[in-house]
């Protein structure tokens, strides 16, 4: 081992996934569920508390029974990946998870007073394109952390769109934009920030486009018509088209 500490990672985003220098290792279901409720946490919590969250519908003897079967597994690796006293337990410090680096570029991306240069990137992008552990069955406790994670990660998507807008990176612009709209569809907002990153590089017609996409899933879905904010970024001849082209569909544009 010649003293280096072998480097641990852990991914929640896309999927559950730990790697020990970048090989990933096996971890049963309980044990996973241990792990990843402890690393959403981020933060240690007492035994009895882990052990009624993640065991809810059984008895308190059986829930520590249960918990005590996952630390033992969990120890069996032979790696530091909990850190356990006879009260608290903690995911160790020492682990890379992915979610908690998402989680900071995204407070940064949507705190106006810092700059973001470093972290207007291809792996940003990548993280806030996924959601958290999107295959695992539902619970309440799940259910929250996936809804908080999916809302923070839209907002931020439609800031990064406005921050590579504004620095004149129109691809990269599009391509977070696109990434909201694809997250929630129904999300005005995020139509609003692609348009305004097709405007900037001068493509109209493509802002146009998502304009009536917009149009046709807000009354489609909800019954409802764009907002006059989002009416305002389409220029007038466009409008006029735009107009033009929606009354020919049978659809009316409400004023």
């Amino acid at each position: 081992m010649n003293g280096r500490t072998q480097p641990i990672s852990l991914r929640l985003l896309k999927g559950f996934a730990l790697a020990i220098d970048h090989t990933r290792i096996p971890v049963c279901s309980s044990t996973q569920r241990l792990i990843a409720f402890l690393a959403l946490q981020d933060m240690p919590r007492s035994r009895i508390y882990v052990a009624g969250i993640l065991w809810p519908n059984v008895t308190a003897s059986r829930a520590n029974a249960n918990l005590r079967s996952s630390l033992w597994r969990a120890t069996r690796m032979g790696h530091p990946i909990l850190d356990v006293s006879s009260h608290e337990l903690a995911i160790s410090k020492d682990i890379a998870v992915d979610l908690h680096e998402a989680v900071a570029r995204a407070h940064r991306l949507l705190d106006n007073s810092r700059a973001c240069d470093d972290i207007l990137t291809m792996q940003t992008l990548a993280d806030l394109s996924a959601d958290l552990l999107p295959e695992w069955p539902g619970n309440d406790w799940m259910l929250i952390e996936q809804e908080q994670y999916h809302q923070l990660r839209l907002y931020a998507l439609e800031s990064m769109t406005e921050r590579l807008t504004a620095a004149r990176r129109h691809g990269e612009a599009v391509a977070a934009g696109l990434t909201a709209v694809r997250t929630e569809p129904l999300r005005e907002s995020a139509h609003r920030v692609l348009m305004k990153a097709h405007l900037a590089a001068g493509n109209r017609g493509a802002a146009l486009r998502q304009y009536e996409q917009c149009h046709h899933i807000l009354r489609e879905e909800l019954g409802l018509e764009p907002s006059p904010a989002l009416r305002a970024l389409l220029p007038p001849l466009a409008e006029r088209n735009g107009r033009s082209r929606l009354r020919s569909s049978g659809t009316q544009l409400e004023v």
